[in-house]
This record gives C-alpha cells, structure tokens and sequence, in this order.
C-alpha cells in the first residue's frame, strides 16, 4: 500500500513504485562454465522470497540516499479481492467442485476421488486445541451423485426382481404344469446373464435407462418360452401313442418358430427411431435400444435353441427306482428339517411341504377313487398351488405396494387380489372365448363398431377433439352454424384438448438446486448474510439433511456467475433409510411394531423423527421393519418442495424456478439459461433489452399456465457504477495522456498485478495500491495524486469528472447480439409445450392489440427444454413411419399376403389408442380414485397427468414391436388351420376359424397377461429413477391391455375375407 504523502514528499512518482517492484522480483540464467572438467549450470537468484525482500527494492536515489519501498509504502500480505462465498448450513467453509473428463464413467470418477481423500487425509494439517484433543482438517462430501446412481439402481434391480418374480406367478396360474413353469422361468436368468455379457463387450453402461430395457423386454422375453413351451405341451398332449419324446418336442418347436421369428424381428425392428435419436434423448435412451435388442436377441437364442434341449430333460425326467420313489419323499422332508436348522427357512419350509405333499399322496393313492372332486383338484395341484403361495408370498414381501406401513398379510392379500382380477378376467376370456368369437363372427360389423370407436377415442385424446373432428365445425360454418358455441361441442373439447407435450419427465435426484437471487446492487457481506440465511432456514426443515449455498464464483471460466447469484443445493433425505447399494433397509423392531436403538430403547417411527434418529442408532434386521425419514403430511419430493418454497420468502431476494443440480446443469449447457423455459430478449443495448425484458416479464404473469412468483426478468442494468469522466483539455495542460492517467487510476484505486512470486509450484500476485481508507469514498479518490511531466502532482479531481450512473453487472451475447432472459415456470399440471404455446398466443396478442410495442431492433425467441422435444418430435415424426412401414414388409414377408399383414398390423393401431386412452385415464381425478386397505389406489400407482414426452414416446415404440406378437401367432394358425380345413362354405370357414382362433387364445391370453403384470411393479415403483420409468411403462401397460381385443379382429377380419371369396366365387 502506497503512501501518497510520501510519494510527494520525495516527487516519485507511482509507475516508478511500480518498475521498482517489478525489478525486484526476477530469477535469470547464464548458461554454463566448465571448472575442472566439470560442467556447472549459473543463475541468478533474485526471487522474491518474503515481505522484506520487496521492501528493500529501491525506487529512487536521492542525494545518494537510496529510497526503498519501506520508505514510501507498506508491505503486507493479504487476500484477493473476493468474488466468492461457501457457506454450509449457515457457517462458512472452503470447498471445490470436481469436474469430470468428457466420456469418463461418473461412478468411476467419484470412486477414484473418494480414494484419493482417503489417501491424503493423514497429511492434512492438524492443530491441538486448549483442552488437549487433536483438531485436524478434514474433506467432507456435499454433494454425492453416486447416491444417486446407487438408488436409481437399486430401484431398477428391485422392480427386475419383482419382474421376475410375477413372471413366475403368472406363468405358474397360467400354465398348471409345474415341469413347464421352471422351464419357461429358467429363460430369465440365462438371457438376463447374456443381456449383461453383451453390454460389457459393446461397452454399454448399466445405468437406469439401460437398464430400463431389460426391465421392458422382461414380459416379451418370457412370451417367447411361454409360447414354445404351451405348443410343446400341447403336443406332448395330442401325441400318438410310440411317438418319440424329442420328435414331439421338435415338432412342437418348428411349428411356432417362424411366428417368434417375426415377432421378434418386429420388435426390434421398432426400436430403430430410438437408435436414430440425437443430442441430448440420444444419449439417454442409445443404451436402452441396445439393452432390449440384446435381450430379445437373447430370448430368441434361448427360446429356439436352449429351451427345446431343457425341455426334453425336463418333460422326460421320472424317478424309475422304486425306493427312491416311495421314500424319497420323506428325505425331502428330513433335508427341509436340516435346512431350517441352518437358518434357511424358504428353502426348509418349502422342502418340508413337498416331502408332506409326496407323503399324502402315497398314502391316498389307494383311496384316490373315493376323494371329492375338490379334494382331487388340491391334492393333484398341491405343489403348484404351494409354489404358487410361496411366490406370492415373496412378491409381497420384497414388493410392499401398499407400503412399510401396512403388515405382510394385508400386502399379501391386496397382491393376490390385484395379480388374481387380472388374471381371473383373461382367464374368463380364455374360458368364454370360443362364444364371443362365434357371436363376432356372426355379427362383423356391429364388433367392428367397437376397436372403430377406441381408434378415434385414442386419435382424439392424443391430437385433441378439435384437430380430429374440426372438419365438421367447417362444414356446419359454410351452412351458417357455428357449431363450436354449442354446449356439447365445447364439453368435448373441455374433455379432450389434447395430450400435453414436454421433453422429458423430471427425474428425482434427491437433491434441489434453489437459485434465487438479490438485488444487482447488493455487496459480497449483504449476500453472504443471505445465503447463510437461507442455508439455516433450509436446514430446519426436518426432510433436509444436508443444504450448501454458494454465491459469485471462483477463479474459472466454467462457472461464471455474479455475486448477487445464489446456488444452495439442497440435500433430502430418502423417504425410507436406504442400505450403500441404494435398497430400502429393514430394522427390527418389538411385538408392537417400535424399533429396537442399539441402546436398547424402543420407539415409533414418529419418536424417531422427532428425536432425529440416525441409521446407525437402530439395528438392521431383515425380517424388521422399514423406517420412514419423511413425516407423515411430506407425501412426495414436491411437498419438500414447496417446504423450500415456504421458509425462504426473504425481503431483497427474488423467488426460483424448480430446478435440480443435473437438471439445470443440462439446461445451462444447452441454454445458457438457469431455467427449464424463457424468452431470449435480443436487441441494440442492454438498456432496451431490460424494458422490454420487464414488459413480458409483467405479461407472462398473466399467463394462467405460467406460474407468477416464478417469473423474472433479467435486471441488466442495475449495477451502480462510479464513472471517471477524463477531461482531455485538462490533461493535455499539465502535459499527460491518457494511458498515464488510466495507469494511475487503475493502480491507486483497483491495485494493479505488477509480478507474481514463484514459491514452488504456487504463485502469488504482487500487487501495488494505495490504502484502503485512502480509495474507499468517492472524496477521497479525488485526492489521488497524479503526476505530471513537470514534476508537480496534481489531485485526481482536477482532471477526472466523477459521474454516478446504472451500468451492467453482466453482458451477455448470442448470435452476434447482445441479449437478456426472461425466466419462468410451469404449474402444475401444465406441459411445457403448452405454457410456451400460451405465452406465445399472450405476447402476440399484446402486441395485436397495440398493449406491447416491440422496439427497433429488438427481437426475441422461447427457448428452453421444449425446444429438445421439438426437435426430437420432428425426427421422431420422419422416423416412426419409416419404421412402421419396415414392420409390415416383415410381416408381408411372413404371410405373403397385403391384407393377411394389414389385419395384423391392426393391433398396432388398437395398442396405439389404448396407450393413449391410459395416458388419458391417468390424468383423470375419477379414475380408480378409490381406497383399499387404506390406501388410495391413484396414489398407489402414481396416477397424475402425464404428459406426451420422449420417455413416453419410447413406450410406445417398444409397445409397436410387441403389439404384432399376438397377430402374427393368430394368423399363422389361421394359415395352417384354413389349409389343414380345405372348404368352400361359410360354416366350413367359420368352424376353421374358431378352431384356430380356440387353439392360439391360451398362449395369446398368457403372453399379454404377463407383459400387463410384469410392468406392475414398475408402475408402482417410488424409488429414484421411477419418475422415467413409469411414462415408459403406462402406455405399453394400457396398450397391451385394449389390444387384447385383436384376438378378435384379425379372426374375424381373416374369416369375412374367405368368406367374401367364397361369395364371389359363387356369385
């Protein structure tokens, strides 16, 4: 810090100080010189190396007296001017951001730094403290996103399992053969294995989407062992007596290879405009196009080539031995005994069972004659049946969709139920299926009134009751009625406005990002104060475990932000205690359902949160309990939110958008802009652009779909800025210009960097200035001395004009032009696509009316994340076509016929209404709003408006590929029964066609029921990375359950064109 007084004193003036320093900080090299032989390398040490190496720099000599920088300033250390703050749950702390390498895996990368804090933590410095104990520095994570990847995983795994499971069940209800249920069952492990083997030589990362694949293939992967092993039975059945097991079982395979075949060629095929997608939808559903091709590849190669070969074993395998076979039995019951010793009680009680089972019927196989039929049915069934309640039993407990709060036997009941009406209502489908037909057949036109009208319903659900039937208000407008002023016709467009559009569903990270900001005025203490603030009040809310606020920046080009920006991200706790591999966790608990701490209390899970009871006070037990961490009115993360919401309404400080940290990170890349939508304000100046900015932000506000305390307009122009107008008159009498006085002035008053010490590898700017008490006020930065040419020095306020005026705080810049934001947000149960639409149709009225006057040279455009789904709709819109056109020719390939793969191409359009028609239920309040057990069923299955997004988009092109299944397994057997049956009569036509259609309804009923139950447990999910997979499941869901209804249409779309030959040849 200079002294200005001094300066004057000795009349040297402030850039000499300032070469003064200079020279004295400077390290040089004089080659080499050779002393006995020996090379020595010279240099000239002139570094600075502490405080008062800079102090005996001399500026000037006077009178042979030299004048050093001690003379005529003070030399000390201190810090750079901050532009920065961390604040953690409301006190200060150091902290850094990691940033991983572009391609790097982030799971690897957040492994490879927590190795590293753990190997440099012993040496981190240490300080004993007054009372003796050892204080030492320590890194402590505040933001985690392997958490995330662990839970997201954690709850794929769980719904595959659950998966898995009801695959299982359904194939036991389904197939009564036991034999047959391993045997189909026995597909999954070994394709899921091949699935994984796959993506590890393909270099495909098992994240939630990828994984999301196999989650969807799962249903068809068992269609396909489900429809060779149901014809493989259905041959062993009809055999004639000396066939050969293994020819029976090939001629039961051959025969349906070709369908699965095509069905699969089908459903890979449809999963093209996924591997066409780009950008940022790319890039997230790639790998699920290649997960579920790997794994329908896989149950294909299984299906027709591992599964003949089980099942030869399978269907083959009988106890010869006598002993063996009458007594066997009694040694599973003894290794049951002996497995429930060792702890394994499934294992034991189902071995048990089986022993006791074996055991009654060796006893009652004499008196078998004279049991009921009832009786003969439990006994004959009586594995399966306890297989069957044994995997119900473990769906219940591992799936909870009524929740922890509710007993096992209540989940029990509620999953036999839900798993019996599905499959008791295609079970009756099955049964009545021969007389629905024939009544079909008999009466075409009134059946195909029917998947006429859900075609339409779908198509004006999906584009809206105006677009699909609009052509009729036209025609009544030319004969002079105005037909949409009619009560009905606007109660139909109140009904169906079409489905609402948005990129992409916002996936729960467990973390918030609240980015509000203050005033552009506001100084570093008056945010520091705030965001301490706001980190405290954020920390008292009881889900928050932990909340960090940052505000300004760091020395870095990837983070640039202002000081009257704030970032808190916010930590909340998962609704139930989670394990380290992201699964729910279980604790035991008393006779009366209170957790057991380790201390030996006991409590409710009430106590506990009132008490803030940690994981590691209670004592984990797999047959315990599930402990709640959110309080009984926090019902979803948007309850946290609006908790967030709440508490940090301060004065000075604006409201924020919701965002979270990957999610607005992906939006700041893509944007620029810290929000999912906003207007970009272009123009000549900055100060145009904030009016105008001002304008929309006062008529988005309007906006019924926009939500007002959301909006916020850029305040560009609200920096205060103290101008130092040159008078160059002046300046030119004492003889100086303008670089001299700007030197000056940037040195006194900001401090110039003039070197920088080489300490090691770190450096450390030296700057030069004059102190603070001489530079902190507008009075006294009159005062700097300038020095002239003449030797006088002169005060800074004769020649500089002090102006006080608004400037910029930050300038930003796109396309060439200068440019502001206008930020808002949706509310709920808007789509973003519909809000933009709004505020456009608002702003442009505006500006129709005359209300808005757009300035010369302004313009301004919506950007946000709608315009991914813009552009993703736009390929999708080339590309889905494309691909449905590739499905037919495979399916013309198949038959060899246009119209035989037009009736099956029709469950195409059936799967695609239905997918529309649940997505439209799904957003409606009256839909199985209704409770049982005590459980909302909505809330249950997660029913709220969903919107037309990519992730639903890719349902439905997984629903396409799967929708021909069941056409092309009907039209094949009507192909082999109509030439089996040559007749030239219409009963003879009708006869083959409920033959075909009675003996292809079983396999055709069991693939959709699975596919429909297998997709439960993902539609229940709560976990993270459920809110993507439950809009990809729903329409594949609703699909499938109203495409059911071509097991009617392609029969009696076949049998009216053989029986319209027959007619016209006749005729």
């Amino acid at each position: 810090d200079v002294n200005p007084d001094a300066l004057k004193a000795y009349n040297i003036p402030l850039h000499k100080v300032m070469q003064a320093v200079q020279k004295s900080n400077k390290d040089v090299g004089a080659k080499t010189i050779e002393i006995n032989q020996a090379e020595y390398l010279v240099r000239g040490l002139g570094y600075v190396k502490k405080v008062q190496d800079i102090e005996k720099a001399v500026v000037a000599v006077q009178d042979n007296v030299p004048i050093r920088i001690k003379d005529i300033g003070v030399v000390t250390l201190g810090p750079a001017t901050r532009r920065g703050i961390l604040d953690k749950d409301g006190a200060e702390v150091v902290g850094g951001v990691v940033v991983a390498r572009y391609g790097a895996n982030p799971l690897q990368v957040i492994n490879n730094v927590k190795d590293k804090i753990n190997e440099i933590a012993p040496g981190l410095p240490k300080k004993t403290l007054a009372d003796g104990r050892e204080s030492q520095l320590t890194i402590v994570p505040f933001y985690d996103r392997s958490e995330l990847i662990y839970e997201t995983l954690g709850t794929l795994e769980e719904a595959l399992s659950l998966e898995i499971l009801i695959t299982i069940l359904v194939v036991i209800v389904m197939v009564y053969n036991l034999r047959a249920s391993f045997l189909i069952s026995s597909l999954l492990p070994i394709a899921v294995l091949m699935v994984f083997i796959a993506m590890r030589y393909f270099g495909v990362d098992a994240n939630i989407v990828a994984l999301s694949g196999i989650a969807i293939a799962i249903g068809t992967m068992v269609d396909l062992g489900i429809i060779l092993s149901e014809n493989i039975i259905k041959h062993i059945d009809e055999a004639p007596p000396g066939q050969k097991l293994i020819d029976t079982i090939y001629n039961g395979s051959s025969e349906v290879a070709t369908a699965i075949l095509t069905a699969v060629s089908t459903t890979i095929v449809s999963f093209i405009p996924v591997f066409t997608m780009q950008a940022a939808e790319g890039k997230l559903f790639g790998p699920l196009a290649f997960t579920k091709s790997f794994a329908l590849l896989a149950a294909l190669i299984v299906s027709l080539l591992i599964l003949p070969t089980l099942a030869h074993w399978f269907f083959g395998f009988n106890i010869k031995n006598k002993f063996l076979k009458k007594y066997g039995h009694y040694g599973l019951a003894l290794l049951g005994i002996v497995s429930l010793i060792l702890g394994q009680i499934w294992a034991g009680v189902l071995l048990i069972l089986f022993g006791a089972i074996g055991i009654i019927k060796n006893l009652e196989r004499i008196k078998s004659k004279e049991l009921s039929g009832i009786w003969k049915f439990l006994l004959g069934y009586a594995e399966l049946i306890v297989v069957l309640i044994g995997v119900v039993w473990l769906l219940a407990k591992y799936w909870l969709p009524l929740g922890a709060s509710q007993s096992l036997f209540i989940n029990f009941i509620f999953v036999s139920l839900l798993v019996g009406c599905i499959l008791g209502g295609f079970t009756l489908l099955e049964y009545q299926y021969k007389q629905i037909l024939n009544w079909c057949l008999n009466n075409k036109i009134k059946f195909l009134i029917i998947p006429t009208i859900l075609i339409f319903l779908g198509a004006t659900i999906w584009l809206g009751f105006n677009s699909v039937f609009g052509f009729f208000s036209k025609g009544f407008e030319k004969v002079g009625w105005n037909i949409n002023q009619t009560k009905g016709w606007s109660a139909m467009v109140h009904t169906f406005p079409g489905i609402g559009k948005e990129f992409m569903p916002s996936l729960d990270e467990g973390s918030f990002l609240l980015m509000p900001t203050s005033m552009p005025h506001s100084g570093v203490e008056y945010n520091r104060k705030v965001v301490g603030q706001l980190d405290m009040l954020l920390t008292n809310i009881p889900e928050v475990e932990l909340t960090v606020g940052k505000l300004g920046r760091v020395e870095s080009a990837l983070d640039p932000a202002p000081i009257s920006m704030y970032e808190n991200i916010i930590n909340y706790k998962s609704e139930y205690i989670l394990n380290k591999k992201g699964h729910r966790q279980r604790f035991k608990v008393d006779t009366d359902n209170r957790f057991i701490t380790v201390s030996g209390d006991t409590l409710t899970n009430a106590e506990g949160l009132e008490r803030g009871i940690e994981a590691n006070e209670l004592i984990a037990d797999e047959n315990g309990e599930y402990y709640r961490n959110w309080r009984d009115h926090i019902k979803s993360p948007d309850d946290i939110w609006n908790e967030i919401v709440n508490v940090t309404k301060l004065p000075g400080v604006t409201s924020a958008p919701k965002l979270q940290p990957i999610e607005t990170r992906l939006v700041m890349l893509q944007t620029g802009m810290r929000a999912p939508m906003g207007i970009k304000v272009y123009g000549p100046d900055l100060k145009t652009i904030e009016n105008f900015g001002l304008q929309l932000e006062n008529i988005l506000k309007e906006v019924p779909s926009v939500k007002a305390e959301a909006v916020f307009a850029d305040r560009i122009v609200g920096k205060p800025y103290i101008h130092l107008n040159i008078n160059r008159d002046e300046i030119s009498r004492y003889g100086l210009n303008i670089e001299d006085v700007q030197q000056t002035i940037e040195t006194a008053i900001g401090g110039m960097k003039i070197t920088s010490t080489v300490e090691g590898r770190e450096r450390f700017p030296v700057r030069v200035r004059y102190p603070r008490e001489l530079r902190d006020d507008p009075e006294a930065l009159g005062k700097i001395l300038m020095p002239t040419p003449t030797g006088a020095q002169i005060p800074l306020s004769q020649i500089v004009d002090f102006e006080y005026i608004r400037g910029p705080q930050a300038i930003k810049s796109e396309e060439t032009f200068l440019v502001g934001y206008v930020l808002f947000d949706k509310r709920d149960g808007f789509s973003e696509v519909t809000v933009v639409n709004d505020a456009q149709k608002t702003i442009q009225g505006k500006i129709d009316s005359g209300e808005l006057n757009v300035p010369s040279g302004v313009s301004y455009k919506f950007s946000g994340s709608y315009e991914n789904q813009v552009r993703a709709e736009k390929r999708l819109s080339i590309i889905v076509p494309l691909v449905l056109g590739i499905v037919f020719l495979i399916l013309y390939f198949q038959f060899k016929s246009v119209s035989t793969s037009l009736m099956v191409f029709t469950g195409i359009a059936m799967a695609f209404s239905g997918g529309f028609i649940m997505l439209w239920l799904y957003g409606q309040d009256w839909f199985v709003d209704f409770s049982l057990f005590g459980t909302n069923i909505r809330e249950l299955f997660q029913m709220h408006t969903v919107n037309l997004s990519v992730a639903v988009w890719v349902g439905f092109i997984a629903l396409f590929g799967i929708a021909t299944d069941d056409g092309v397994l009907m039209a094949t057997y009507l192909d082999q029964s109509f030439e089996r049956n040559k007749t030239d009569n219409i009963k003879g036509i009708r006869e083959a066609t409920l033959e075909a259609g009675k003996r292809r309804i079983k396999p055709a009923v069991m693939t959709s029921a699975t596919t429909i139950i297998a997709l439960l447990p993902i539609l229940t999910s709560t976990g993270r990375g459920s809110d993507i997979m439950i809009p990809m499941a729903i329409p594949a869901f609703g699909g499938m359950l109203f495409a059911a209804i071509t097991y009617f249409i392609v029969p009696v779309l076949y049998c009216w064109r053989e029986e319209r030959k027959i007619l016209k040849a006749q005729s």
